[in-house]
Order: structure tokens, then sequence, then C-alpha cells
């Protein structure tokens, strides 16, 4: 995982009001639970006492407390009352968890993983996506480390082979470019325009023998781990990989839409458009869990073609985000 990012780990609807909830994301388990303010706090679901899991005990005065010896824990991570030396007594320094920053933002929660800084960057959000458009989610784990799903969702030489009866109908395997940008404002916001088209024999023409862009991109990739495929100006899907270890990732999507907002209506097109995604995240999903190693690297040895070259960018700002964060010299 690359450090000192925002990550997205869950659905805002998956943590409720007055209860705690554990999860294993970025290869740590996790608790995470609202204060009075609805606010949510995340931290390491460990009692530094006795090793109990905190999302097993329950929340009092908006602590969260060890089910274990009924140690409990603000949201800084500090213990602020241990029974066993009464409220009188001293808290030991030495009794505080690992905290992590927690913002919300698309109803998705999002926590800061990485060097404690009080300067924090605000969380980037895909412009085009605003608050006129509704959305469903769909949740699929997936065995195969995170940075497989981010790849497969910027390969553009599949879709003939993998959705030959959905997206990729067509038969449409030669590719033109594709021309790949990263954004000059965000360094981290990736953009790619697709040029797909039937065998006529002509080889396939460079990025830069391709006119100039007026349109928009088909699909953008914001750094660490989520991606829009736009689909028109009234629809999107939206992915968000989400890690759980080294050999596990959550996929969320959603399907991004202002064309139907009349209650029923909406939910007749929201459910028959997840079911559309469904269908489709299946079909990468088989052939992804497949691919070997679990997790992807910069040189790994593969023999790559122009088509691939969004991923051959992924994983070249990967790598250098990860030596920027371990301090090692880029030159």
């Amino acid at each position: 995982m690359i450090p000192n990012q925002w990550y997205a780990i869950l659905d805002s609807r998956e943590v409720k009001t007055g209860k705690p909830v554990g999860v294993k994301r970025l290869g740590e388990r996790l608790v995470l639970w609202r204060d009075e303010n609805g606010q949510v706090a995340c931290m390491r679901d460990q009692c530094v006492h006795r090793g109990a899991a905190l999302s097993a005990g329950k929340l009092v005065d908006h602590h969260v407390q060890c089910p274990f010896h009924g140690l409990e824990y603000d949201a800084s991570g500090k213990c602020v009352y241990i029974p066993a030396i009464s409220r009188s007594g001293i808290v030991p320094k030495v009794f505080c968890q690992r905290a992590y920053p927690t913002r919300e933002l698309q109803n998705f929660i999002w926590i800061w993983w990485g060097e404690p800084r009080s300067d924090l960057p605000p969380i980037r959000w895909f412009d085009s996506i605003d608050d006129s458009f509704v959305y469903d989610t769909l949740i699929d784990p997936w065995p195969t480390h995170y940075s497989r799903a981010i790849e497969n969702q910027l390969d553009v030489i599949h879709l003939p082979f993998v959705h030959y009866n959905t997206i990729g109908r067509g038969d449409r395997r030669v590719v033109d470019g594709p021309i790949v940008r990263w954004d000059k404002e965000d360094p981290d916001l990736m953009s790619l325009w697709v040029y797909n088209r039937v065998d006529d024999g002509v080889p396939p023409r460079k990025a830069d023998q391709i006119p100039e862009p007026t349109r928009h991109p088909q699909l953008q990739f914001h750094m660490p781990n989520f991606w829009q495929n736009w689909i028109g100006d009234d629809m999107r899907i939206v992915a968000f990989f989400v890690p759980v270890d080294e050999e596990n990732m959550i996929m969320y999507l959603r399907l991004y839409q202002r064309t139907v907002k009349a209650p029923i209506l909406k939910q007749i097109f929201n459910f028959f458009g997840k079911i559309s995604n469904l269908v489709i995240e299946r079909q990468d999903k088989r052939v992804v869990v497949t691919q070997r190693p679990y997790r992807t690297f910069n040189r790994m040895g593969e023999s790559l073609l122009q088509g691939d070259s969004p991923i051959i960018l992924y994983r070249r700002r990967r790598e250098e985000l990860i030596n920027v964060a371990k301090g090692l010299d880029q030159k």
C-alpha cells in the first residue's frame, strides 16, 4: 500500500451510531464508531492492555470500551478510563492506541494512512460528479491485491475478450494509443481517452499520432484507490478499490446518474443498473483473481504492449509515491 494517502475504506452506511464496527483494511484490524455528533472515529482494533478486540466491546459515553477489562478509549486513541484504578486514577501515557484521521466525502469514509501531520491535504474528488447525481452501491470482495483490480480498470485491451457479450461487443480489438494524461493541477489524477477499433489490417496508431481530444476522457483514475467511467454527462460508474490485505480487496461499485430521480422510477432504474454492473464486474473478477503474483510492481518481468501504457504509468506513479513516503531518492 502507498503510505501518506487518503484511502476510501467504507460506505458511510456501514458505520452506524451506537455500535463499534470492526474491519480489516490496509493490512490492519481497525475499529470505527461515531461520536455524539455523528463524526467517525477510527483506531487500531486492539486494546493495549491485553490485546482484546475493541470492536467486540461497546460504546460508553461515546468512547469505545474494551470488552475484557472495561478500558475506554476516545477518538484520539487515548485511554481515558481504567476501571481497575478508579475514576480518580491517572491513566499512564502508554495506554494509547494508534488512531487515524477520518473524513466523510460522497457518503464514503476515508482515513489518512500515513505519518501524523497537522496540515492534512484535502481529499480529491471528481469535479464532474456533484450533488445533482444519485447513486446505488454494489459491494463485492475479491481475493486479490487491490492493484490488480485497479490495473484491470485501466486495461483497454481486454474488453472484446472478457466482455465479449456486454461492453466489449463489436470485436474492437485493435488499440490506437490510448492517450493518457496526468492532470497538471492534480498529479495523482489520470485521464484516459480510448480508441479501440475493428482489425482492418492497419497497425495501431501511437498516442502522438492521434488528434488532440476535444471530448471528456472516458476513464479517470485517482491515486490511490478510486476510478470513474464517464459513460455520459448524466451517468458515471465509480469504483473504489478498498485494500484489505496483500491478497484481498473489496470492490465498491457505484452507478451515479441524474437521468431518473422520481422515487419509484429511480429505484427501478438503479436496480437494473446494479444488475448490469454486477454482470460486468463478475466478468472481470473471474479472470483477474487468477493473475499471479497477487500484487503488481513497476518491474515484474511481464512482456507489455503499447495499449498497456495506462498500467505502466500507474505502476511508475505508485512506485514513486511509495519511495517518496520512504524517503528514497528518486534520481
